[in-house]
């Protein structure tokens, strides 16, 4: 934009993702192991729920595989041609866990409606002891994404998929007891019922998250006004205005703003200034602002935005 000043500082960016390449290869490999025994045993037992929650399980080796893919990609290297890397890969892989949960879930509500009609005879403590294993396996891979749930959607999508499937193991537990002690077959797929509905509480909140992440959606957590009056409040600015704040990660948040300046340009040291106190102030890491004379109207200068 000819004529004015334009100040750029790319701060550094916030604390590098922790890797969790370790545990992402010993939860799937516990999760395949724990697959093959409860689909194994569903079918001898003809125990829809637990067919169900191994259902659920391979769709969590699958979305721990693609989470794991994600984390590795983020950490490839800008190029020219992904001047960013590939740190969108972790969105595209939180909300394809999403995707793929929601899938799931229309498979198991599906078994259990057919299972209604003619519900099959169920060895309730077999589901039960099964079922128990699972509890132990599921605890164990959560735990090992629990460290990093706050601060990285996509960790936390694998941590959320471990954790709801623990509570939900033990669901299948209870159902398996009450068959043994009562008989009654039905209750079966009405656990399945159940442990659709607490899966789709999690997977919703998951997917309506990483769909704004997607939309370049400003991140949950920073409220835009309060970074504009910061902003505006910054020694010698008259104004902020087009300013932009949207997910580069599931981890990493970035910014541009004009800021008008009437008295001119001041210097690195404002620059670095602003860039440590967005980082402190909101965690944003990477911040790309332009300086204004005000000597003219800037073309992208919005009344929304003053």
């Amino acid at each position: 934009m000819s004529g004015h000043h334009h100040g750029h500082d790319h701060g550094g960016h916030g604390d590098a993702p922790a890797n969790y390449s370790r545990a992402f290869a010993i939860g799937i490999a516990l999760n395949i192991a724990y697959v093959l025994a409860e689909g194994g045993a569903g079918l001898w037992t003809g125990s829809v729920a637990l067919l169900a929650d191994a259902g659920h399980n391979l769709s969590d080796v699958l979305g721990l595989a693609v989470a794991w893919g994600g984390a590795t990609l983020a950490r490839t290297p800008p190029s020219k041609r992904f001047t960013y890397g590939l740190k969108g890969s972790s969105i595209l892989a939180a909300l394809t866990n999403a995707l793929l949960l929601l899938v799931a879930l229309g498979a198991i509500v599906l078994e259990a409606a057919q299972r209604f009609a003619d519900p099959p005879p169920v060895a309730g403590l077999t589901v039960s002891m099964v079922a128990g294993v699972g509890i132990a396996v599921n605890a164990v891979t959560a735990w090992m994404f629990a460290r990093g749930r706050r601060g990285d959607i996509n960790i936390r999508g694998a941590y959320l998929h471990m954790l709801s499937d623990a509570i939900v193991s033990v669901g299948v537990v209870i159902a398996g007891i009450a068959i043994w002690a009562t008989g009654i077959a039905w209750i079966d797929p009405v656990v399945s019922l159940v442990i659709v509905a607490v899966i789709f509480v999690q997977t919703w909140s998951l997917l309506r998250e990483t769909v704004e992440m997607a939309l370049a959606a400003v991140p949950r957590g920073i409220d835009f006004d309060a970074v504009t009056d910061a902003l505006g409040a910054l020694p010698g600015v008259e104004r902020c205005h087009d300013l932009h704040i949207w997910p580069m990660s599931t981890t990493e948040p970035v910014l541009t703003a004009h800021l008008v300046m009437p008295a001119g340009h001041p210097g690195d040291g404002f620059l670095g200034e602003a860039s440590a106190m967005l980082h402190d102030r909101f965690g944003i890491g990477h911040a790309t602002l332009q300086i204004e004379t005000g000597a003219r109207d800037c073309a992208l200068a919005s009344p929304a935005r003053v």
